[in-house]
C-alpha cells in the first residue's frame, strides 16, 4: 500500500539553543510539546506492538523536546564541555558525518550529554520520560509511531527507528508508567 502524506500548516513554539562559542552551524532546536492526554501503549492488533505495552491513559504536561536527533557535530561540541560524571567519546558513531545522528551511545552517555548541556546553558536538559516520548511520537493519534523523515504534527523529525530512543525510565518498566507522564 503506498504511503500517503498530508501536509498541514501549524505554528509551533520553540527556542534555539545556539551553543554560542561552538558556532551557529550546530544549534539545537527545542520544540514545546503541548500538554495532552493519550492512550499510551499498543492496541492488541498493532503489528509492531510488544506484549508488555498494555494500553492505559496518561496525561502529559507541556515539555520541550529536540526537533531532530542529536547530530554528530552537536555531540562533539557537548563532549568537549567539562565532564560532569563520566567521560564522553567525541566520535562514538559508526556512520560518520557531521549532520548524521550520533549513534552507539549508552543511556549513561545520553544522561551525561544532558548534564553538560544543562550546566553550559543554565537550562534544565534531560531525557524525556517514556510517556513523553510516545506522546510526542504519536502526536495525538492512535496509529503506530511515525516511521518517516517528514515532520510529525508537533514538528518533530526522525522520531523512530533511527537510533536508540533513550528515555529517563528504567528499562523494562513500561507497564508501571505513571499516569502523569513522569518517568517510572
Amino acid at each position: 500500500m503506498p504511503l500517503t502524506l498530508r501536509r498541514t500548516s501549524a505554528t509551533a513554539r520553540y527556542y534555539t539553543e545556539p551553543l554560542d562559542d561552538l558556532g551557529e552551524a550546530i544549534p539545537l532546536q527545542m520544540l514545546l510539546i503541548p500538554a495532552g492526554t493519550f492512550m499510551m501503549g499498543s492496541p492488541e492488533d498493532e503489528p509492531e506492538g510488544e506484549d508488555d505495552e498494555v494500553q492505559h491513559e496518561v496525561t502529559v504536561p507541556p515539555f520541550f523536546l529536540g526537533r531532530y536527533p542529536i547530530t554528530q557535530a552537536q555531540w562533539r561540541a557537548v563532549a568537549a564541555m567539562p565532564q560532569v560524571n563520566l567521560e564522553l567519546k567525541s566520535d562514538p558513531s559508526g556512520f560518520e558525518g557531521d549532520n548524521l545522528p550520533v549513534e552507539r551511545v549508552s543511556w549513561y552517555d545520553a544522561v551525561e550529554f544532558c548534564d553538560r548541556l544543562s550546566i553550559k546553558t543554565g537550562r534544565p536538559y534531560r531525557l524525556p520520560s517514556e510517556a513523553e516520548w510516545e506522546y510526542a511520537c504519536r502526536t495525538g493519534t492512535t496509529t503506530p509511531a511515525d516511521h518517516c523523515e517528514v515532520a510529525n504534527a508537533f514538528g518533530l523529525c526522525d522520531m523512530h527507528e533511527n537510533v536508540w530512543e533513550w528515555c529517563q525510565d528504567r528499562c523494562g518498566r513500561y507497564g508501571q508508567t505513571p499516569t502523569d507522564g513522569s518517568a517510572a
